[in-house]
């Protein structure tokens, strides 16, 4: 017998997807981007070109990173290369989350389609609603969550661009102060391993005291320096682990 679940259409599946955008992580997320909104005014972005961030890069951290590359005065390839190495992370999202919602009769040009919409929020949001769907009807049900979060993330900026610039000091530094925030939590809260809060740990360290050194590549080398270091201390770690389970058979 087939179950309820697998007699739904799939516009129902899409519909229950977008009811996703009702729910804590995508309000954070909405609200983290209208401080975005606050910081592309402030660092001389027009509403077209924040627009046009928002829904071709659709990953919050890497729109701040490229913004702030920006304001910073460093060129277009430093720009390329710290946006770039920012959105690697997305890589095991993507190869985590694909596989669970495809089916041998889904094209490959809709999952291409729909990685483009795959980022912390959505991430965090296939991992812990797709085993209760249908596998047939996965791809449709993510689409209705990415799909929309994208769609209102970007017209949040389109709305907010210009009413940002009127809110009270206070309150638009507590809505850009969200971005930061809400990109720290993400991070910390979708890290699986050690090794990745250990880079996160070295990258908050070492972020600011570059930012005196370097002030146009600090995010660069906070990124690959704290990355690195995280790593070959990760690596001795293992290493001495290994050792000491060998040493007790």
């Amino acid at each position: 017998m087939m179950s309820p679940e697998s007699d739904r259409s799939a516009l129902s599946w899409f519909f229950t997807g977008m009811r996703g955008m009702i729910s804590l992580p995508a309000l954070i997320l909405m609200a983290s981007i209208v401080g975005f909104s606050a910081f592309a005014l402030e660092s001389g972005l027009t509403r077209a070109e924040a627009v046009f961030m928002s829904f071709a890069i659709w990953a919050l951290p890497a729109q701040v990173i490229l913004v702030g590359t920006m304001a910073s005065g460093a060129n277009i390839a430093a720009c390329f290369l710290a946006v770039t190495l920012s959105s690697i992370r997305m890589t095991p999202m993507v190869a985590s989350v694909i596989p669970e919602i495809r089916t041998r009769r889904t094209p490959t040009w809709a999952l291409l389609i729909l990685s483009h919409f795959i980022a912390i929020t959505s991430w965090v949001f296939a991992i812990t609603t797709l085993r209760n769907v249908p596998r047939e009807y996965r791809a449709i049900y993510f689409a209705g969550f990415g799909v929309t979060l994208t769609t209102c993330g970007t017209l949040v900026v389109a709305t907010f661009y210009g009413i940002a610039s009127s809110f009270p000091p206070v309150v638009a530094g507590v809505l850009f102060f969200l971005t930061p925030v809400y990109f720290n939590a993400s991070i910390w809260a979708s890290a699986r391993q050690p090794v990745v809060k250990l880079a996160f740990v070295m990258g908050v360290v070492l972020g600011p005291l570059l930012a005196l050194v370097t002030p146009e590549f600090d995010v660069l080398y906070a990124g690959i320096g704290g990355g690195t270091i995280a790593y070959l201390i990760d690596r001795i770690r293992r290493k001495k682990k290994r050792r000491g389970v060998g040493g007790m058979r």
